[in-house]
Order: C-alpha cells, then sequence, then structure tokens
C-alpha cells in the first residue's frame, strides 16, 4: 500500500500511538505522519504509507490552521491545561485591546521553544531537562502566523483561528499572545483544521479506518500542486537509472507512466536549466 490516509486524531492520545494503531490496522510498519500533535490536541494527521514515506520532508513544510481556546491570567509549566499551574492572577478582559494584540502578531517573530517538547539541545530533549529539573537556554527560531482572528469570547476562555507556517508551537503563541496583554497565557484545547490542502470534514476516524471506510490519496493527488510529466520509452530508461536531466523548473517536477508516479525530480544546485532525482518512487 502507498499513499496518505488524514485522520481526525482524538484527544488523550499521541500522534505515535495513533500511527501504531494504524500500523496493526493496515498490517505494515512502513507509516509516518506529518506534523506531531501533543496528547491535548486533536484534528487533521496527515499518515503517509509506503513509497509516500519517502514525500515527508516536503510535505512536513506545509502551512497548518487551528482553532485554539486559551485562559489568560493563568501560567502552566507546559503551557497547556495539562500542566502544573505556576502563576495565576486576575485579569480583566479588553476586548478591542484583545483584537489589537492578536493582530500585531500578523507576520514574523522569533517564537521561543516550549521546554516541553521534542526539539534537541546538546544532543537531549527539551522535556527531558524539564523532567529532570535541569536549566536549559531554550532556543528561538522565526515563524509566520498568517492570520489571527477571534472567534469566540466564553466563560472567561477566548477562541481564535490561526493559519500558521511549519514549526509553529501554539502553545507558544497563547504564551505570547498573554505576555503581550501583561499577564499570561494557557492553552486549554486545540484543534487542527488544516494541514496543506487537507481539512478536517475530509479526515477519517480510526474506526472507520479499521472498517474499510476512508479514502488513500495517492502520490499524484499528494503532489497535485506540482507540475507533471509523463514519459516515454527512452525517457522512463533514463529516469530509471536516476540521470540528470535538462529541464527548466521552479521546484519540483513529477514524472508519471501511464498516469503512475515514477519519480519526483529537483533544480540541481544552481544550475536552472538541469534537474536531479529527489525521490524516486518505482524501481524497475
Amino acid at each position: 500500500m502507498t499513499g496518505a490516509i488524514v485522520l481526525n486524531k482524538p484527544e488523550g492520545m499521541t500522534s505515535r500511538d495513533l500511527v501504531n494503531k494504524l500500523n496493526r490496522i493496515l498490517e505494515t510498519k512502513e507509516i509516518g505522519h506529518i506534523g506531531t500533535l501533543d496528547p491535548m490536541a486533536t484534528g487533521v494527521m496527515v499518515c503517509l504509507i509506503g513509497r509516500a514515506t519517502k514525500l515527508t520532508n516536503l510535505l512536513v513544510n506545509h502551512d497548518k490552521e487551528y482553532l485554539a481556546t486559551f485562559k489568560l491570567g493563568i501560567l502552566t509549566d507546559t503551557l497547556d491545561r495539562t500542566g502544573n499551574i505556576l502563576k495565576e492572577e486576575k485579569f480583566n478582559l479588553d476586548e478591542e485591546k484583545l483584537i489589537k494584540v492578536l493582530n500585531s502578531f500578523i507576520g514574523s517573530y522569533e517564537q521561543e521553544v516550549p521546554i516541553y517538547s521534542s526539539v534537541k539541545v546538546d544532543g537531549k530533549k527539551l522535556y527531558e531537562y524539564a523532567r529532570r529539573e535541569e536549566k536549559v537556554i531554550l532556543p528561538k527560531k522565526e515563524v509566520t502566523i498568517y492570520s489571527l482572528e477571534l472567534l469566540d469570547i466564553k466563560d472567561s476562555e477566548i477562541t481564535i483561528k490561526t493559519k500558521v507556517s511549519k514549526g509553529t508551537y501554539i502553545r507558544s503563541l497563547i504564551r505570547d499572545i498573554g505576555e503581550a496583554l501583561n499577564t499570561y497565557g494557557t492553552l486549554t484545547a486545540l484543534e487542527r483544521t488544516l494541514v496543506g490542502n487537507f481539512k478536517i470534514e475530509n479526515a477519517c476516524t480510526i474506526d472507520e479506518v479499521l472498517n474499510n471506510n476512508y479514502h488513500l490519496y495517492s502520490i499524484c493527488e499528494l503532489l497535485k500542486d506540482y507540475p507533471k510529466e509523463e514519459v516515454d520509452p527512452e525517457m522512463l530508461y533514463k529516469i530509471r537509472n536516476g540521470q540528470i536531466l535538462e529541464r527548466q523548473i521552479d521546484d519540483y517536477l513529477l514524472f508519471t507512466s501511464n498516469g503512475k508516479e515514477i519519480a519526483l525530480y529537483e533544480k540541481y544546485g544552481k544550475d536552472e536549466a538541469k534537474i536531479k532525482p529527489s525521490v524516486m518512487f518505482y524501481i524497475f
């Protein structure tokens, strides 16, 4: 089996737990996923199967959209409701100021990685430092917030909708929003509604997969936004041998034979007129 299944991850399960279940149902270990979700989070998780796992590094760059609910005036060690409360204060919300602050985050900024994450510093994951109560300087990285919309304020909880770049931590974004309001912020609920072109309404549950009620996205569907070229036997021979080809492309070019994906090519270094194999799907 080769392709992708778009799952709706339930709360309380790790991304790895979900992949393990899929391994057992589909009877294959060759499964990966795009973008880890915390156990508390729900929503879109794109699982790549078989030869499609070769596309992980390419597809992981997709932008993502979330619905996030949070409380102001409270801070936990994990930056979400599952952690221990570190600080708490009364906070009177000014909706007009909140909207102004939310709008100020649209664009790019340096975001500090949360300590309860799997990012490595000096060969050790940050959450290992946290569990051992060891001091560590948290790394920062540039992220982009493409949109940020206030959806609801109810019972002291605020819900927003945001579209962000790869690597953005929504927990950290909520913390930063709280700091911009001169208080604290803690995430209380999170749903990922979009990964690239994959929407939550098209995602299936793990039970639906168990009952064989799901759509398997082909590699051609996964790469539908990339240009494609059907090859003749002569070109097929060159591609199967991984030859450098003369082409001018923007980023990538998908070669197909009889409608089946053969190889994904990319630019050859700085040479604008040559391309090289990026991912080989079929070895003849």
